[in-house]
């Protein structure tokens, strides 16, 4: 049972890591990329934790007030360049 465990971690620190050093810098939250990188190689699963909480770009639909939102047209500047 805990040699599945330490293939599962394994595999886990692999996966992030690869994930990490593909993310674009420009898209990377709160730490620049070296540094998660750092983080996850020395803390293990602690370090995929967080690189999956808070470093990890958001999905499209998922970033809070930013262009996934809905806008109403007095206050969008495409629509008001149209009229």
């Amino acid at each position: 049972m805990i040699k599945y465990l330490i293939i599962l971690t394994v595999i886990l620190d692999i996966y992030t890591i690869i994930d990490c050093a593909m993310t674009d810098q420009e898209k990377v939250r709160r730490f620049p990329k070296w540094a998660w990188l750092l983080i996850i190689v020395f803390t293990g699963t602690i370090g995929d934790i967080a690189w999956f909480v808070a470093g990890r770009p958001r999905k499209p639909g998922q970033n809070r007030g930013g262009r996934g939102r809905i806008i109403p047209p007095d206050d969008d500047p495409d629509f008001l360049r149209k009229l």
